[in-house]
């Protein structure tokens, strides 16, 4: 049966294909290894993208990479889970859920909280799966039958194990403290979900009377947020401050609200700074929070939930925050109290999720207390038990966990896990459950309320690591893949949820022990704490436009991969995006870039339709050599069944362990664009443009049948092992060649679940490699030299050879031929001389040979003046560059003998080409 391959590349029908076909034979789920199983394992958690997203560009190189690490390990052998999951995304999908009842016309206060609750469930029914349908299409090799959902009734029971836990250990508690307050989204918010900017304010100064003096005597403070005033009940002076000295102990009446308060001496007032004297607001200010505290003074809020003035702020009572702040100036001016009005660049917070500026207020919050937490996530990265790449993550990540605070974990919204905690109706007494109780523990009263406020949702997802995995219980799954293996995130959300995940493994697993052999077989027999989440972490860089601006719907640059991908295809998007993706360096998106990675996609489907062609006319039925028995990865690497006759099948056989040595080595420390450049160079380059084109002779009808065959068996065992080599990067159209190569009837259900190819250090051959290096010299310079002396394409041309060295000569006179030159350069004879070319019009030279093209069209000589000084002027500056290298002693001190002998061996070519090149300078004189 022929081997059927559609003329045309189309990758959006093939992509579809496979991408069905991969989840419908769950080819990727894993079973739990039984003990005794001591197969390697990698484990990789996705992380969970809010139930309200859509793909972006973060996602997709995200997933890109991850994508590639699981492939790679599956095909190395390792027992590989993938877990896909998605975040209930308390305030995100609240909000979504608001906006569709606002268009209908209600509010969630209408409906009610149950009602509310259900209405969010349909919602995410009916569209919270989105991103993960987007992640189907685009092939992600993840375990759906494992797929979780952080509202789900198991990891629900798991929060709330967590959370009284944490209580009973005096890690949580509840007070009255100073939050990040979103008026919008009527809920408390965490410092990291605060969006702070600088920008164009004003800086208020206002005098407050003060009272018991005798005389007519005024206090000046400062202020941005003049209507905060309302709520003011102290004014702070330094006790060094001498301007305010016979101050001490009065008081001054608090101006539109004529209220007595006190000067306080607090260290809060720099002298240096302004007036120095400072407002005191305990309920609207972090730091004045803080100094109310050291002196006992009042809090006072003057602002409701939705930043309106309550009853505490008098006449203003029911303005908008902004309406006050007008109406509070006017009457400072209008009473004589407004003293100047200056510009000022101030810092503001915007809610993260819905943009609308932050107020800090006072109000009561559920905390965990950090620091018991981030001392053993501390050490865990400090020790090397977790390592952090790129390295200078480690310390930004070290300097956020040293100055750390307790964290708000309560939000005041009805999406997400219920805080777990009962208030008496009869004494006010709280209780922290892990059921609902039936009665007050204090006084029996039966009349419980559950608190209102739930979890924010980075608590349950910095959980996930080890709940995903069936904790609180004992189970399996825990024993085999926790440590998790990685974790592949963005910068963005290392202190959001990396460092949240840290705190909460190394606490709640602190004792777990991994299977033994498992750990040892993974190659973690050295790690001694097996309670960390994840034993490597790797920090991606951003998606930028092609002009390297952050993406934003502001400016209009936001660049949609589903669209990339219906133009391209995924696998060239995916090429796209790991070629580009070096460590620490952000990636600036072109399509240009993708457009050649089609392309590339393109000549790879036409090489194999070359092969199939061939091999269908001359051995039909033929198959790749296989391994044996469940085509186990246990080989000794290299390409199975490759006969090396030939001097280009010993190189292509040599050069192909070599990229693949290259290519292991890249993937396995996250040099993604080094492993997809050195597979392009490969595939396209030294296998598709040299190796093909040299070995169509072997294959034409007028060859040698034995000679035909033979070359068959090499291109279909080359292709088969380039094909797996490739798959981790472009898995769509590798599965669709690789089912082609078998007739469709292959060995095993997918390419994914095949051997990844491995170097075979006995099938790399120095000799053939720089034989053929040479040859390919020759090749390009009798190109070359046709191009510039305008040759038509279909005239063949006979060429004279120098060869510098007698062993070079033979190896010439041995390989150089039809095989080798006549398709290649289009040659119609060879002739080896005696005596040096390089001074010949119409000839090229290297360190190795002269090559002369005989032809009569007349040289250009002013053409080729200019060309040849070009060649000087890089010869020369090659030289310069290597002799300072050979002049610097720290370098041959530290650099490896082999580099050195390299660079003196180049010194001598480049001495020998200066020389031919002058000369020829010198004939054209």
């Amino acid at each position: 049966m022929p081997h059927e391959l559609p003329k045309a590349y189309e990758p959006g029908a093939i992509e579809t294909r496979w991408a069905e076909y991969w989840v419908r034979e769950k080819l990727f789920h894993v079973e739990t290894p039984a003990p005794g199983d001591s197969r390697p394992v990698f484990t990789l958690l996705l992380p969970p993208p809010n139930v309200t997203g859509r793909l972006h560009m973060g996602h997709m190189l995200n997933q890109t990479q991850m994508d590639i690490l699981v492939r790679w390990h599956r095909m190395r052998g390792f027992i590989t889970l993938w877990l896909p999951g998605t975040d209930h995304a308390g305030i995100a999908t609240q909000m979504m859920v608001e906006r569709q009842l606002a268009s209908e016309g209600k509010k969630r206060r209408d409906l009610g909280r149950e009602k509310f609750i259900e209405r969010v469930w349909e919602w995410k029914r009916h569209y919270g799966g989105a991103i993960l349908d987007q992640m189907k299409r685009l092939g992600a090799s993840v375990d759906w039958g494992r797929e979780y959902f952080t509202m789900d009734e198991k990891l629900s029971r798991a929060v709330r194990e967590v959370f009284v836990r944490l209580y009973e250990e005096e890690l949580i508690y509840r007070g009255k403290y100073i939050v990040n307050w979103c008026p919008r989204c009527e809920t408390a918010i965490s410092d990291l979900e605060v969006k702070h900017e600088d920008v164009a304010g004003k800086l208020w100064e206002i005098r407050y009377p003060v009272i018991g003096t005798g005389t007519k005597e005024f206090i000046t403070v400062a202020t941005t947020r003049p209507e905060t005033m309302l709520g003011d009940t102290a004014v702070a002076v330094n006790a060094a401050d001498e301007r305010y000295t016979h101050l001490h102990g009065k008081k001054v009446l608090l101006p539109l609200m004529k209220r007595e308060i006190p000067i306080i001496l607090d260290e809060i007032a720099k002298p240096e700074f302004g007036t120095g004297a400072v407002k005191i607001t305990p309920a609207h200010d972090p730091n004045d929070f803080e100094a109310g505290k050291r002196h006992n003074l009042p809090q006072i809020d003057v602002m409701d939930m939705h930043a309106r003035m309550n009853e505490n702020a008098g006449p203003y009572k029911g303005l908008d925050r902004y309406e006050a702040r007008e109406a509070v100036l006017a009457d400072l001016k209008e009473q004589g109290f407004l003293v100047a009005e200056k510009d000022y660049t101030l810092p503001l917070g915007r809610c993260d999720r819905c943009g609308t500026v932050v107020e800090p207020r006072l109000s009561e919050q559920w905390f965990v207390k950090i620091e018991p937490l981030a001392k053993k996530a501390i050490t865990a990265v400090e020790s090397g038990e977790i390592t952090i790449t790129p390295e200078n993550y480690k310390q930004i990540y070290l300097n956020w966990m040293y100055n750390i605070h307790d964290w708000c974990v309560s939000r005041q919204l009805w999406w997400g896990h219920r805080i777990p905690a009962w208030t008496c109706g009869s004494c006010g007494e709280v209780t922290v459950a892990r059921d609902t109780p039936a009665q007050c523990p204090k006084c029996g009263g039966p009349k419980l309320e559950q608190i209102t406020d739930v979890l924010d949702t980075w608590f349950s997802s910095g959980l996930l690591p080890f709940t995903t995995l069936g904790w609180p219980e004992k189970t399996r799954d825990a024993q085999v893949f926790y440590p998790t293996t990685l974790l592949i995130t963005a910068y963005e959300i290392l202190f959001f949820w990396v460092a949240r995940m840290i705190m909460f493994g190394c606490h709640f697993m602190e004792g777990h022990e991994q299977d033994a052999a498992v750990k040892k077989a993974s190659g973690w027999a050295g790690k001694k704490n097996d309670s960390v989440p994840f034993r490597n972490v790797y920090i991606h860089a951003l998606v930028r436009d092609a002009e390297r601006q952050k993406m934003s719907k502001t400016k209009g640059n936001v660049i949609d991969p589903l669209e990339i991908i219906d133009r391209f295809g995924t696998d060239a998007t995916r090429f796209t995006l790991a070629a580009m993706a070096a460590p620490g360096t952000d990636i600036a998106f072109s399509e240009s870039r993708t457009a050649g990675y089609r392309n590339f996609a393109n000549k790879i489907w036409n090489a194999a339709r070359f092969m199939f062609m061939n091999v269908d006319r001359i051995e039909p039925g033929l198959r790749p050599t296989r391994v044996g028995a469940g085509d186990s990865p246990a080989q000794s690497g290299g390409i199975l069944g490759f006969r090396a006759e030939t001097l280009e099948d010993r190189w292509i056989l040599s050069r192909f362990n070599r990229a693949t040595r290259d290519v292991n080595d890249a993937i396995g420390t996250y040099r993604f664009h080094e492993a997809a450049n050195r597979i392009y160079d490969f595939f396209w380059g030294e296998f598709c443009d040299w190796y093909i084109e040299l070995i169509k002779p072997r294959l034409a009808e007028s060859a040698d049948a034995k000679t035909a065959r033979a070359a068959c068996a090499n291109l279909m065992n080359l292709f088969d092992a380039s094909l797996r080599l490739l798959h981790p990067v472009m898995p769509f159209i590798t599965e669709e060649i690789w089912h082609a190569i078998y007739d469709g009837t292959p060995p095993l259900k997918s390419i994914a679940l095949a051997a990844y190819p491995a170097a075979n250090e006995k099938q790399i051959d120095l000799g053939a490699e720089t034989e053929m290096a040479i040859l390919q010299d020759l090749i390009v310079s009798v190109r070359n030299l046709r191009a510039e002396l305008k040759v038509e394409p279909k005239v063949k041309v006979p060429i004279e050879v120098f060869a510098h060295e007698p062993e070079i000569r033979a190896m010439l006179e041995k390989n150089l031929g039809a095989v080798l030159l006549d398709r290649p350069a289009n040659v119609e004879k060879i002739t080896f001389v005696e005596s040096s070319l390089a001074n010949l019009p119409g000839a090229r030279s290297t360190s190795r040979f002269d090559v002369h093209a005989i032809y009569e069209k007349k040289i250009d000589v002013a053409a080729e003046r200019e060309r040849l000084t070009k060649e000087l002027e890089k010869i020369e500056k090659e030289q310069v560059n290597g002799q300072r290298q050979l002049s610097n002693e720290q370098f041959l001190a530290k650099a490896p003998a082999k580099v050195v002998e390299g660079l003196k061996t180049r010194a001598e070519e480049l001495r020998v080409l200066r020389e031919k090149t002058l000369a020829k300078l010198k004939e054209l004189a």
